[in-house]
């Protein structure tokens, strides 16, 4: 934003400033030659002042304020589409609907081409998911087979080794032992072949060739006897010993080997069944898409829910600003944007504002009638079913001073005759006195924070006289206590200084305090002292309820009293402030916060 633009809204609030400062120096001013030719005596010019009786009889206190009437159910239809989406068919605002009936149909396009894509999308991983749940099931089976393997290596290796200890190591060992044996008796035997062989060699019985073949029987048995004894000795000392070494490793190598496919076909188990989760949540997942994209197609053709009236939701919710566009064929929407509401037939309630002032007079429950202008003659009935916590954000950014709160109404009937968007007029019961004294609220105002009236006297000063009220229903303010039937008060009480006591003084010191300078004080001491001419102010009784915090005239500054600088310091001082430092002030010294000038402040008190 350029320096220009910022410095625009400042020269505007200065401008508002001064004119606001100019009105109140002028209406100080006029209010002071009022009164001093009120109070010059009874001269031809004079001008006569305006007198009320206060009278006594019934009273009704009521809150009018204007709204529009609204159905109290409606069905609000919305664009339900992801995205951005365009209109391609819009019932007519103002149509009667069935049940059913097409309203509003969306460009579904996208979601066609999205529809084919993802249905390629959902048989792949459907065949994977398949894929993966046969995987599983082969996975187990060869996990299952290769335990078993394992399982029976493992236990032929334990009965290898007890076979060996207790079947082939004994044989083997009977075997050369009996060799051992008969080689033992072999020997013998042949050493006495050798012995008579010997004898019958040295006979001449035997050749030599015999006896060499005798002798040479005998040496080859005691080899045999030497080799099966090493053989037996060897099998016992070394051959039993490694092949037990080896078989007892074989039974742990068996083991491990065991517990190596055990874990192995656990974890192929674990894994194919992850990978079969995997597989079935994306299948899942896709088919929830495809889901997704069918249901997105079924939104885009909105049908009327329930029979009733169609209502765009833009003629509904019309922004003040008035750049908001009114819904048409072709016109983009958004998700989630309201598009049509369908009010009910039968059930209607009003809509008011209730300015900040009147909070205090309504609560829940409350009768109201209600008019309409655009049927002119018939009133209905209503009760005050909801009002808002909050001030409405819309008119307190449109005037930050002004803080209004929505009010709900519900009416009784109308059914056939009332439709949503009408004007109204809603006037709520607030109390009802059957008989009480009252006067105009413009003849109340507030001196020294005390409401007062002043009671006209024939050919004397009137009397200030202090006054307790109660409710006003803007015209007509309830006196509690203080005042009589048939006593005259003045409709134009005096604004001048007499009327506001110390105000007036504190005022002007805080401004001259805060621009550096003394006050008049003369003239101050000379306005505080006419703050008796009134009379002796009626003594007030127990307070009832709250009453308006301003009147006019009610703790405005004197101007009159004002040096230029001083002037220029208040100037200065209305610029600086901020609207709630505004409020404050006018608060403080009686200013009336923004409401009608004279009288009570409405809602200032109940019983």
């Amino acid at each position: 934003m350029s320096s220009a633009a910022k410095g625009r809204p400042r020269r505007g609030s200065r401008w508002f400033l001064w004119v606001l400062f100019l009105v109140v120096i002028a209406g100080g001013a006029t209010a002071v030659v009022v009164v001093r030719r009120g109070a010059g005596g009874g001269s031809a010019g004079q001008v006569k002042q305006l007198l009320f009786e206060a009278k006594r009889g019934p009273l009704n206190i009521s809150v009018s304020e204007s709204g529009t009437i609204k159905s109290r159910e409606q069905i609000i239809l919305k664009n339900e589409v992801e995205g951005r989406t365009t209109i391609l068919f819009l019932i007519p605002e103002g149509t009667k609907v069935k049940e059913g009936e097409l309203l509003v149909e969306l460009d579904a396009s996208k979601f066609e081409d999205s529809k084919v894509d993802q249905e390629i999308r959902v048989q792949n991983a459907e065949a994977d998911f398949i894929r993966s749940r046969e995987n599983l099931a082969v996975t187990k089976n060869q996990a299952q087979s290769d335990i078993d393997k394992a399982e029976l290596a493992f236990r032929f290796a334990k009965e290898d080794l007890v076979q060996y200890k207790e079947g082939e190591f004994p044989k083997q060992e009977k075997e050369i032992v009996a060799k051992i044996t008969l080689a033992e008796e072999e020997i013998q035997r042949a050493e006495e072949t050798a012995k008579w062989s010997r004898v019958l060699f040295g006979e001449k019985y035997l050749s030599q060739s015999e006896l060499q073949g005798d002798e040479l029987t005998t040496k080859r048995k005691k080899l045999e006897l030497e080799l099966a004894q090493g053989n037996l000795a060897l099998l016992r000392d070394f051959t039993y010993k490694r092949r037990i070494a080896e078989m007892e490793s074989d039974i742990k190598q068996a083991e491990m080997a065991l517990e190596r496919v055990t874990r192995k076909a656990s974890a192929d188990v674990v894994q194919a069944e992850a990978q079969l989760r995997a597989r079935e949540s994306e299948f899942s997942r896709q088919k929830d898409k495809l889901a997704k994209i069918g249901e997105q197609i079924k939104k885009t053709r909105i049908v009327a829910p329930a029979e009733g009236l169609v209502v765009y939701a833009t003629s509904a919710k019309a922004s003040w600003r008035g750049n908001s566009e009114p819904l048409d064929e072709g016109q983009d929407v958004r998700e989630r944007q309201e598009l049509i509401y369908l009010p009910t037939a039968s059930l209607f309630m009003a809509e008011i504002k209730v300015h900040e002032s009147n909070l205090d007079k309504i609560s829940l429950g409350m009768p109201a009638r209600i008019t309409v202008d655009a049927l002119p003659g018939k009133t209905y009935t209503a009760s005050v079913a909801k009002i808002a916590p909050l001030p409405d954000a819309q008119s307190m950014f449109m005037n930050p001073d002004l803080k209004i709160y929505r009010t709900q109404l519900h009416v009784d009937g109308g059914g056939g005759e009332l439709r949503t968007g009408m004007n109204c007029r809603a006037e709520i019961g607030v109390a009802s006195y059957g008989d009480t004294v009252y006067v105009p609220v413009q003849a109340v105002l507030r001196v020294n924070g005390v409401p007062t009236v002043f009671i006209a006297q024939e050919d004397a000063e009137p009397i200030q006289r202090q006054v307790e009220v109660g409710l006003d229903n803007n015209r007509m303010v309830r006196i509690a206590k203080g005042l009589e039937l048939g006593e005259k008060v003045m409709l134009t009480p005096p604004l001048s200084a007499a009327s506001t006591g110390v105000n007036t003084s504190a005022w002007v010191a805080d401004a001259a305090k805060e621009a550096g300078t003394t006050p008049p004080v003369g003239k101050a001491k000379a306005t505080s002292k006419g703050a008796g001419k009134g009379g002796a102010p009626g003594k007030p009784g127990a307070q009832e309820g709250k009453a308006r915090k301003g009147a006019p005239g009610a703790g405005r500054p004197d101007f009159r009293s004002m040096t230029p600088e001083q002037r220029e310091a208040m100037r200065k001082r209305f610029e600086n402030m901020t609207p709630e430092q505004r409020a404050a002030l006018r608060k403080k010294y009686g200013g009336g916060g923004g409401r009608p000038q004279g009288g009570a402040r409405p809602g200032g008190g109940g019983e």
